[in-house]
C-alpha cells in the first residue's frame, strides 16, 4: 500500500524539561497548515575522512551531529476572543518569544534573550512519524495585498528513530479562518510616522538556532542570537509627502507599525519600535509605481525589536 504525499498531521506542545518528550496530542495540541509541510526526516553534519590511496574514490563522511527539520506554513488569525492566546501561540514561544497573557484584553509575543522555550514537534506523513525533541525555530511574517498573512515556521530539533504510528484524529477548532490582506481588513500601516499605501510586508526574525554537542555536555539545538530583517513593498509618493531616500542617508531609524483586523478577538498588531530602511529600489503593482526596501529591525529598551500583540 503507497504512502500520499499530501497525507499530514504535525502536533506541537511546548516543553517543561528541555528535550524531553511533551507528548502533544492530536485533541489539543494540532497545527492547521498551509501547504505540504517540508519534513527533513535527518539531517547531520559530516566530516569527511579524505583518505588517499592508489586509486581515486570516495572516503565516507562520518556524522559528528544528527539531527531533524521541520517547515511549516500557517495563516496569521486570532483566537476567537480577546486575551486568550491563539492557535499559533506555541509555535512563536518556540521561536524565542515570550507569551505575556493580559486577561480578556490581549497577548502579546516579546523577544527573549535568555531561557527560550523548546517544543516536541510530532510530524506524521501518513503513518510514518518523526518526533523533534527539544525544537527551537525561526519565524518570517507575510503579509501581501489580495493574500491570507501567514507564518513561515523553520524547526530544527533533536532526532528520534522514525517509527510506524497511525495518523492522529485532530481538533483544529481553535484555528480560526483568517482574513485577506485588503484595505477593510488591514485598517493600519505606517513606517516611520507615513500611512504608505502598502502592497506587501515580510518579516523575519532572522533567529540563529544550531545543533549543539560536545562530550559531557547535553545535547541542545543552541538559540544563540538573532538578527530580525525584511522587505516592504508601498506606494512611491513624493518627495514632499515623504522623502525616503534622505530618510535612508541618514540612517533613520523610526517605527513600524501593522494592524490586521478590525474586531476583537481576530485582531493581530505588529509593532517595531526602530526600523532602518534600506537599498530603495523602483518596482510595479498594476501599472502603479512601488517603492521597494530592505529592513532592519533594532531594539529600544531590549527585546522589543519585534512584538506581535493578538487583540
Amino acid at each position: 500500500m503507497p504512502k500520499f504525499q499530501n497525507k499530514n498531521a504535525i502536533l506541537a506542545k511546548i516543553e517543561t524539561t528541555y528535550g524531553t518528550d511533551a507528548v502533544p496530542t492530536g485533541a489539543a495540541n494540532a497545527i492547521l497548515l498551509v501547504d505540504e509541510p517540508e519534513i527533513v526526516p535527518l539531517d547531520m553534519s559530516t566530516v569527511d575522512r579524505k583518505l588517499i590511496r592508489e586509486y581515486f574514490g570516495n572516503s565516507e563522511q562520518l556524522p559528528t551531529g544528527v539531527f531533524a527539520r521541520v517547515n511549516l506554513k500557517c495563516e496569521i488569525a486570532g483566537s476567537g476572543t480577546a486575551g486568550t492566546a491563539p492557535a499559533w501561540g506555541p509555535l512563536l514561544r518556540a521561536c524565542g518569544f515570550a507569551e505575556i497573557i493580559t486577561a480578556a484584553t490581549k497577548v502579546e509575543y516579546k523577544p527573549v534573550t535568555s531561557n527560550p522555550e523548546a517544543c516536541t514537534i510530532y510530524a506524521n506523513k501518513d503513518g510514518l512519524l518523526h518526533k523533534l525533541t527539544g525544537a527551537r525555530g525561526n519565524v518570517k511574517l507575510n503579509f501581501a495585498v489580495d493574500d491570507i498573512p501567514r507564518f513561515d515556521f523553520s524547526f530544527i530539533g533533536l532526532f528520534n528513530p522514525v517509527t510506524d504510528v497511525a495518523m492522529p484524529a485532530t481538533t483544529l477548532t481553535a484555528w480560526k479562518t483568517p482574513l485577506a490582506v485588503n484595505k477593510a481588513n488591514t485598517p493600519t500601516f505606517t513606517l516611520h510616522g507615513n500611512a504608505a499605501p502598502l502592497q506587501s510586508l515580510a518579516l523575519d526574525m532572522g533567529n540563529q538556532n544550531d545543533f549543539y554537542s560536545l562530550p559531557n555536555a547535553t545535547e541542545s539545538i543552541l538559540f544563540s542570537g538573532r538578527q530580525p530583517k525584511g522587505q516592504v513593498s508601498m506606494e512611491a509618493v513624493s518627495i514632499a509627502v515623504k522623502d525616503w531616500f534622505t530618510t535612508v542617508k541618514n540612517v533613520t531609524l523610526d517605527t513600524l507599525q501593522l494592524i490586521h483586523g478590525t474586531a476583537a478577538g481576530n485582531k493581530v498588531q505588529i509593532d517595531a519600535p526602530k526600523v532602518q530602511i534600506n537599498s530603495p529600489k523602483y518596482g510595479g503593482y498594476k501599472g502603479v509605481l512601488m517603492l521597494n526596501g530592505d529592513l532592519a529591525l533594532m531594539p529600544n529598551a531590549g527585546n522589543d525589536e519585534l512584538v506581535i500583540t493578538a487583540l
